[in-house]
């Protein structure tokens, strides 16, 4: 059975929500979860033992603390006790809700990067028209990116899509401001030359809206632009939803509609909703690393866990270590 270890004190709802998702996983023998954290707050929480053990910290870190001062005050928090789990071979993957920047910095401090890549990249999936759905590489990870950065992103994104989602041939864009090759920035033409020199099914700049239109699998950005792309589809989906409870409340017309079409919205709902995805993995370490939303509940955190599992079984790590091997030896060749 998989074993994947669980930040139990990451998160806003901390720790009750991380405890519930998590066992909710363990109690129907979906994986063996190690919860790490403060034992006396994560127990009372805690009905079935079946599959869940707990390793105990009474460190944690603060959702709003500088991951620079994580990295040297609190190397045995919870959050970075699981990535040793990891690291040691006791557990096949991480989750956490907690600050996402400190997961960041403990999981290449601890686990290390995959050889030939330089930054990982947080990888979101998004809804799209169809079947399916699309990748965002970096989502916030590495906000000051090179051209070296990006292809990497790309290579692994990539891969994600093919040993993950099973796409044969994943087409892969950078995030830009038009189509036209005369559009974009330096960073952007740069990192469109480079990765044009790799094989993929590469369709160049492309647009915030073809991460929705099904024109896309991979979009690639640096980790600022990225995030705000993450952040304003949160926006606007908050947006809709509103705006049709609102609209709902107002009016007997409205209510008769959404009665009518209820079905309909509730699809629409679960595409939208984060927490049906659970988090998104950091591509890029030695390891399997789920990073999910601060105010992830016992939904999000069980999705997660699932993820986290999925993950594993599809060999996501493998992959992108075989995508970074044959980038390395591009790159060996070209420096001849």
């Amino acid at each position: 059975m998989i074993r994947i270890a669980v930040d139990g004190m990451g998160g806003d709802f901390a720790p009750r929500e991380i405890v519930k998702g998590a066992q909710s996983i363990s109690r129907e023998g979906l994986a063996s979860i190690v919860l790490v954290g403060d034992e006396q707050k994560m127990r009372p929480f805690v009905t079935d033992h079946a599959n869940l053990d707990m390793v105990h910290t009474p460190v944690c870190v603060d959702m709003n603390e500088a991951p620079s001062n994580a990295l040297r005050k609190k190397r045995d928090s919870s959050m970075n006790k699981a990535f040793e789990l990891h690291k040691s071979g006791e557990v096949q993957a991480v989750v956490s809700a907690g600050n996402s920047g400190a997961a960041m910095a403990f999981a290449i401090f601890t686990l290390g990067r995959i050889p030939g890549v330089d930054r990982p990249a947080i990888a979101t999936l998004h809804p799209r028209m169809g079947e399916g759905v699309s990748i965002l590489l970096d989502a916030g990870g590495t906000v000051d990116c090179k051209p070296t950065h990006l292809t990497q992103f790309a290579l692994m994104g990539n891969a994600f899509a093919a040993s993950v989602l099973g796409i044969a041939s994943p087409r892969v864009g950078i995030l830009s401001n038009g189509e036209e090759e005369t559009k974009g920035n330096e960073l952007t033409r740069d990192a469109h030359a480079l990765i044009k020199e790799f094989g993929l099914n590469y369709l160049g700049y492309v647009e915030g809206t073809d991460m929705y239109n099904g024109r896309t699998d991979v979009v690639v950005s640096d980790g600022f632009v990225g995030n705000i792309a993450l952040k304003i589809s949160e926006g606007v989906a908050d947006l809709i939803f509103e705006f049709f409870r609102d609209g709902i409340k107002k009016s007997r017309k409205a209510q008769l509609g959404y009665f009518l079409l209820k079905d309909l919205f509730k699809e629409f709902q679960k595409k939208a909703d984060y927490s049906e995805t659970g988090g998104a993995p950091l591509l890029g370490v030695d390891g399997v690393c789920i990073i999910c939303h601060g105010k992830s509940n016992e939904k999000a955190m069980r999705n997660a866990i699932l993820l986290a599992k999925k993950f594993v079984e599809k060999g996501l790590k493998e992959s992108v270590n075989e995508a970074m091997q044959d980038y390395q030896s591009f790159q060996k060749v070209k420096e001849r």
